[in-house]
């Protein structure tokens, strides 16, 4: 399969087979779904098609679908589709980034041409993109994981050489830290590429479906299956599976999926029928999977079967030299899809966002990057905070705290804070008086060799 693939999400049955049947006519591969969800399983940076959806459906919308797709690979054509004359959601939909936008009634030509266009765009893109990794020039992964602290920097260089295996591997990462984003560029540099990415969030199943939704089921196999249907697991044949959050899998069915890594094979509910399963699995967790193994919660020996290739994806904390870099690349791409011109990052903002911690991580720097785009920054203020405070105050809060941790890993012992620090004897003492810092009575300079 060349990738080139156009997905179609219509609600409407008729719509959606008429649609298909007619570009098929024209040479293009078409898949057809009812509702959005299962194509952003489908879409990545290794994603070589189109995206082709009616605007107005239940649940997820056009815009909506939109918005997430560009999430994950900006420069994915997406072509939307409306029976209602709105200029204002045209305008709309091509302020956020859509590749067209077509109205009810059109020919299959029209769309077709449209659709020839947009694949050989993405086909220029993608090449583009090759290029560039073949020259030795920033590729994606560096894209997707910006960061030039040796953590991130070795962090991309075991996703690269992984990546290149068909090895499973075990992601783990506080919430927040980009897990799901390693997984998507850890299938995007290997050979199935080109084949679907399925995401499965573990925490998320239904308890009463959960062998269903993984395996599939024949018609019969309970009251209400009506016909048979596959399992995420079969669905994902040829590609990556994602099990998000694995720690959250239920026991009884862990024994379940360790048969599944071993031996490569799944029997759906209702049948003896083996089905052989060609998949890789990734699986992320923000738990201590060996503690949780101590605790009785996590089988030891699924544990040490997905930990035979395992990426840790640092926390903000373990990499503060990034901030800066990571928060300015954040709002490029949200002014990107906001339609906005750059947004002039200044100075003094910047050095209040290396400046603030960031327990949500990555997640949470991506929505203060988000306002920042999406508003107009105050004269002297930030736009991140609701109760705003000067940038000199919060900035001594931080100072402060730097040299109270300091003072206090040494023990009280000063000289090796001053050399850690990087700052004089004399500064230190000054900055301890500014603070009000806990000192020795009658302390002179002198007292800072001691």
């Amino acid at each position: 399969m060349n990738g080139q693939r156009i997905l179609l999400i219509d609600d409407e049955e008729d719509m959606r087979r008429s649609s298909a049947q007619a570009l098929e006519l024209f040479g293009l591969e078409v898949t057809t779904f009812s509702t959005p969800e299962p194509v952003l399983e489908l879409v990545g940076y290794g994603f070589g098609g189109v995206v082709v959806s009616d605007i107005r459906m239940p649940g997820m919308d056009g815009m909506t679908l939109l918005q997430h797709i560009r999430e994950v690979d900006a420069e994915i054509p997406v072509i939307l589709v409306t029976g209602h004359a709105d200029v204002q959601l045209a305008v709309s939909a091509m302020r956020a980034g859509v590749y067209d936008f077509l109205e009810k009634p059109f020919t299959a030509q029209h769309l077709a041409g449209i659709i020839r266009r947009a694949l050989d765009r993405r086909s220029l893109v993608m090449e583009n993109r090759r290029l560039r990794a073949v020259a030795g020039k920033r590729d994606d992964i560096e894209t997707r994981l910006p960061g030039r602290t040796q953590v991130m920097v070795d962090l991309r260089y075991r996703l690269r050489a992984i990546g290149a295996t068909d090895a499973d591997t075990l992601i783990i990462g506080d919430t927040g830290v980009g897990k799901e984003v390693v997984a998507r560029a850890l299938h995007d540099v290997s050979a199935r590429a080109n084949r679907p990415l399925i995401a499965i969030n573990c925490a998320a199943l239904p308890e009463n479906l959960i062998e269903s939704e993984l395996f599939g089921h024949e018609a019969g196999a309970f009251p209400g299956a009506l016909r048979p249907r596959y399992g995420k697991f079969e669905h994902a044949r040829g590609g990556t599976i994602l099990l998000d959050e694995i720690g959250s899998m239920p026991f009884d069915l862990q024994a379940k999926f360790l048969r599944v890594l071993q031996e490569r094979v799944i029997t759906r509910l209702g049948s003896n029928e083996v089905v052989p399963l060609d998949v890789r699995f990734i699986a992320t967790s923000k738990a201590d999977l060996e503690a949780e193994v101590a605790a009785g919660r996590f089988r030891a020996d699924l544990f040490y079967r997905l930990n035979v290739a395992t990426l840790h994806v640092p926390a903000l904390a373990d990499r503060l030299a990034d901030i800066p870099i990571l928060f300015l690349q954040l709002v490029r791409e949200a002014a990107a899809r906001y339609r906005r011109d750059d947004i002039d990052v200044s100075p003094a903002l910047l050095a209040e966002i290396a400046a603030r911690p960031w327990p949500g991580n990555v997640r949470e720097l991506r929505n203060a990057a988000d306002r920042c785009a999406r508003l107009d920054p105050l004269p002297d203020e930030s736009p991140l905070v609701a109760v705003r405070q000067r940038l000199a105050d919060k900035v001594a809060t931080y100072e402060r705290g730097i040299l109270a941790s300091a003072i206090s890993a040494h023990g009280g012992n000063l000289r090796p804070v001053y050399e850690q620090l990087g700052i004089s004897r004399k500064t230190l003492y000054e900055k301890m008086q500014k603070y009000g810092l806990e000192r020795k009575p009658g302390m002179t300079l002198d007292d800072f060799d001691s």
